[in-house]
């Protein structure tokens, strides 16, 4: 794709406000930079302003600054900008920040002057840089023109004065809108410090400084202009895409416990040190999803809108996939996935191929689910796909296993022990007889009253138990470990 052609496909977001006249600089240049022959080929682009009063860099302020940036940066995203604009140095001390939070490119201002000086002055080695007070603390350009490639100069001071931080926030200063005079004197002597010091170029390191280059005069070393190559490395595109962070888009509410069940899962299963190793989640807890069952075996109302609805929203979130901790809900999945632009991981589809991988002389399979899992057949259907038969209870012990999940005292209502327990009991000997050795659990809610790999039936015979929850979260955070593609 040609320079022209990326400028074009991209939309420009431009953070204005933070140096009102050194950003529309910015902006004009960037504009110049652009590669067009008609005001037709010229890009898409959002330049937004509202001027930031305080030029102070102390806590209080700075962090003003840094949710002023974010909230121009969220504004963008919502307006279909694809590359973030930031002309201001001071501002670069926290770009990390602002990129661990944002999908967007924020294209980096120092990168791109680094790119400039080693482009146009290969054999330079010494950086004279002017820099505000709060951007040389925080040593920026070190960071960028490092060691041993580069040595980075900074003007000393002269009687007390800091000539760079006076020349642009003082009293009269670049800041104030005087563009001649006192600032040009005091940036000059600066310039001439570091010429001094043997810099072999100067990098402004504030926006404010190309302002008033050309009342600056001739110097002995060459001048930055530090805007203008900023404005040419954001059009040419030459800089690396941002690093996305994977993450996982869940539907919660279906039920409310199932889904704490199955982040607590995700979080079990993860191979963390510190909590920043943890998988990115997006949760939509949505427990007015119409209950599933009601719709399959009765005649409660149809929950695909509200699923799609859901989806949709982690979609919209940045979800890279979508699980559903909901068996029965698996039963709407083949309907909503060709609406969906990112992928749902089947639970039964990852459960059936565990249990073919872990039990390879496996023939049948026990299932304790909701009487509309097991009327949809979405488990039948899964479970024959990899050679297996499904045995689930009879009718008299199908009735218990609802009465275990939708009951008075059943664990959608909050109880874990007691007579939800027992009829459970009840339904896996029934299992047992029927000659099963493993049973999955084939609804969310019932991991949280059979928590152990095995159980023993009254008749002494010890069966594996599946949770297909357990297996949908470690699916999930092996995709988080190595995406699909």
């Amino acid at each position: 794709m040609s320079s022209k052609d990326a400028a074009l496909a991209r939309k420009f977001g431009v953070v204005g406000g933070l140096g009102p006249l050194a950003s529309a600089d910015v902006f004009f240049k960037l504009i110049k930079s652009t590669p067009a022959t008609r005001d037709a080929e010229h890009f898409d682009a959002i330049f937004e302003q509202q001027p930031f009063r305080s030029a102070d860099a102390d806590s209080d302020t700075l962090t003003q600054r840094k949710l002023y940036i974010f909230d121009l940066i969220s504004s963008f995203e919502k307006r279909g900008v694809t590359t973030v604009v930031l002309p201001c140095f001071l501002s670069h001390t926290f770009i990390d920040e602002l990129k661990a939070n944002s999908p967007l490119q924020i294209v980096d201002m120092i990168e791109a002057v680094r790119s400039h000086v080693r482009r146009k002055f290969p054999s330079v080695r010494r950086v004279g840089v002017l820099a505000s007070a709060h951007t040389r603390r925080k040593a920026l350009f070190e960071k960028y023109f490092a060691a041993p490639e580069f040595e980075v100069i900074h003007p000393r001071a002269c009687d007390g004065v800091d000539l760079v931080t006076e020349a642009v926030y003082g009293a009269d200063g670049v800041k104030s809108g005087n563009l001649r005079g006192r600032p040009v004197e005091l940036l000059r002597a600066a310039c001439e410090d570091l010429i001094a010091q043997g810099a072999n170029i100067i990098v402004p390191g504030l926006t404010e400084i190309a302002l008033i280059a050309d009342e600056l005069g001739a110097l002995r070393v060459p001048l930055v202009d530090s805007n203008l190559a900023y404005a040419q490395y954001v059009v040419s595109g030459q800089y690396q895409l941002p690093e996305t962070i994977f993450k996982v888009g869940v539907v919660g509410g279906v039920g409310p416990a199932a889904t704490v069940d199955f982040i607590h899962k995700i979080v079990r299963a993860t191979p963390a040190t510190r909590d920043q190793d943890h998988i990115k989640l997006l949760v939509e807890q949505n427990p007015q999803i119409p209950d599933r069952t009601e719709n399959l075996i009765g005649n409660g109302p149809d929950p695909t809108i509200s699923l799609y609805a859901t989806c949709k929203k982690l979609e919209a979130g940045g979800a890279d996939l979508i699980a559903i901790p909901c068996n029965t809900a698996h039963a709407f999945v083949e309907r909503i996935q060709p609406h969906l632009g990112v992928p749902i991981v089947n639970m039964l589809t990852v459960t059936v191929r565990y249990l073919r991988e872990s039990f390879p002389a496996l023939r049948s399979v026990g299932v304790l689910a909701t009487s509309g899992t097991i009327a949809s057949g979405v488990y039948e259907k899964a479970l024959a796909s990899q050679g297996l038969r499904q045995v689930v209870p009879g009718p008299a012990l199908q009735a218990r296993v609802m009465e275990a999940i939708y009951g008075m005292q059943g664990v959608k209502a909050g109880f874990t022990t007691g007579q939800c327990q027992d009829d459970i009991a009840a339904a896996i000997d029934g299992l047992i007889a029927e000659g099963v050795e493993v049973i999955i659990l084939g609804c969310t809610e019932l991991p949280l009253l059979l928590r152990d790999a095995h159980v023993v039936g009254a008749n002494g015979t010890r069966v594996s138990v599946v949770d297909p929850t357990d297996v949908l979260a470690k699916r999930c955070v092996a995709y988080a470990a190595a995406p699909p593609h």
